[in-house]
């Protein structure tokens, strides 16, 4: 009897511990046609893919519908009116297509991503959703999948970013830079690929095509957790920081009203931003994550630049080859709005051991997009400023072995002998994601629904192409971005 009992308790403990996603039946199951109740096969099924690799998969091209009833879908649109930063999610089913893979998650949160790109998805200012020849907008979307439902992950992922390619025709500037991270051994950089988008608004007659967007992979705790199962990280429970305009990891940047959880509400009264946003942790740990930050900063600062000292600190307290290697990848892509340049666009991490890890983010402005410099002939020893206000890549570049190897690495990438940034690989690798998503450009939006090699039309350098042009930078005509970089290299 006791042995009974014992296998019964066992077996609810293992049942009670497992991650169920189901597929209800009395929702319609495929929003291409409403009437199909066909089951499509839940992420619980044992045959589910389990690796996140399976999701960011750079060799086809997924489909991605995002079901949301009409009432939902009028309110995502009126929260937008109400104050168009908002960060509120609305309740969708997410169905996932790739190949002949069909899966299904329902209740997961939909909310717009985006700082001066956001928009409204649909129709002008107050109007609400039309069954009937509705006018759609591309917009950047973030799915959470454990919105609604706790712990719910779908391939090993708690989120996901539907980025559309604004100011990018030619549809390849970020998901290049993100997989050029991946070639070269950044595993600290968020992961990439190509997907479809459709919206289904319940009782439409059929979804609203968005287009080809990129699949990026959202930081946060289960960013860590992929990370921590692969070996790189020893924890997912640290501090995890996304910092925005002004993180200049300086101790003039460490104020505590600069350090906080923001906040974005329907309010825009009620809304709070900081410089370094702490994601993880947020109810009970951020006073000691200020400390740790303010720590890491202050001790780093206050060793002399160049010294033995320092050199041990900076081994000892970071991971200095991943950020070296981001560094090399950062400059020949060209990201100027970043830590070092533009005091932007970055996330950091602090594991248990209090070791920081640089994690670079937002990439679609490179590759010839640029403002403020000439990306493809600036100084990599000077992307950006060396002096007080950047202590980190200071205190970095005074150590001579780690300068010495940052310059290898952007060689490294350069060469011919590997399939990292040399020109005709570059090329060869974009033209191949062309013939992928070509046949899928034209979208019920009618914006961005041609391939053409040009940068963002508000840049400075309009001159660059992508795979054609000369290595002159801009000095004799069109300039080929990859050629004029590698070009550039002068030491």
């Amino acid at each position: 009897m006791k042995r009974y009992l014992f296998a019964i308790f066992c077996l609810f403990a293992l049942l009670s511990s497992c991650e169920i996603i189901d597929v209800p039946v009395d929702k319609p199951q495929n929003p291409d046609n409403p009437q199909d109740t066909t089951a499509i096969v839940s992420p619980s099924d044992p045959a589910a893919p389990r690796s996140s690799d399976y999701l960011y998969d750079m060799s086809v091209v997924s489909d991605i519908k995002l079901s949301v009833s009409q009432e939902d879908w009028n309110t995502f649109l009126t929260n937008f009116d109400l104050n168009p930063d908002n960060n509120t999610y609305i309740p969708a089913t997410f169905l996932f297509k790739k190949g002949a893979d069909s899966f299904q998650l329902d209740s997961v949160g939909v909310r717009l991503r985006g700082n001066t790109s956001r928009r409204r998805p649909e129709g002008m200012t107050g109007e609400l959703h039309q069954s009937q020849n509705a006018d759609w907008h591309h917009v950047h979307f973030q799915v959470k999948f454990d919105e609604y439902r706790d712990k719910l992950k779908f391939c090993n992922s708690d989120r996901v970013i539907l980025k559309w390619f604004k100011d990018d025709a030619m549809y390849c500037r970020e998901v290049y830079s993100y997989d050029l991270f991946r070639r070269f051994g950044v595993w600290t950089a968020p992961r990439v690929s190509y997907t479809r988008v459709s919206i289904y608004v319940q009782g439409d007659s059929k979804p609203a095509y968005f287009g080809v967007y990129a699949l990026i992979e959202g930081v946060s705790d289960a960013f860590l957790a992929n990370r921590k199962a692969a070996g790189k990280l020893i924890s997912k429970n640290g501090n995890l920081w996304k910092a925005s305009w002004g993180a200049t990891l300086s101790p003039n940047s460490m104020s505590d009203d600069k350090m906080g959880v923001s906040v974005t509400s329907l309010n825009p009264s009620e809304s709070v931003n900081y410089v370094y946003d702490l994601k993880t942790n947020k109810k009970t740990g951020l006073n000691a994550a200020r400390t740790q930050l303010k720590e890491f900063v202050n001790t780093m600062n206050g060793l002399s630049s160049g010294s033995s000292a320092l050199k041990t600190f900076l081994e000892t307290r970071m991971d200095v080859d991943q950020f070296l290697r981001a560094y090399a990848v950062n400059v020949m892509v060209g990201m100027w709005d970043d830590y070092w340049h533009g005091q932007n666009n970055y996330y950091f991490y602090f594991d248990e051991n209090n070791k920081f890890y640089f994690i670079p983010f937002d990439y679609d402005n490179t590759l010839g997009t640029s403002l403020g410099m000439n990306a493809g002939t600036q100084n990599m020893l000077t992307w950006g400023s060396l002096d007080n206000d950047r202590v980190l890549m200071r205190k970095v570049m005074s150590i001579t072995e780690y300068k010495e190897r940052y310059k290898n690495y952007i060689k490294e990438l350069a060469s011919a002998d590997n399939d990292y940034f040399y020109t005709d690989k570059s090329m060869a690798r974009i033209q191949r994601w062309h013939s992928m998503i070509s046949p899928y450009l034209a979208n019920d939006t009618g914006e961005d629904m041609m391939l053409n090699d040009v940068p963002a039309g508000w840049g400075n350098c309009s001159f660059y192409r992508l795979l054609t042009g000369n290595d002159q930078g801009g000095n004799s005509g069109e300039a080929n971005w990859f050629k004029t970089k590698i070009k550039s290299i002068n030491f």
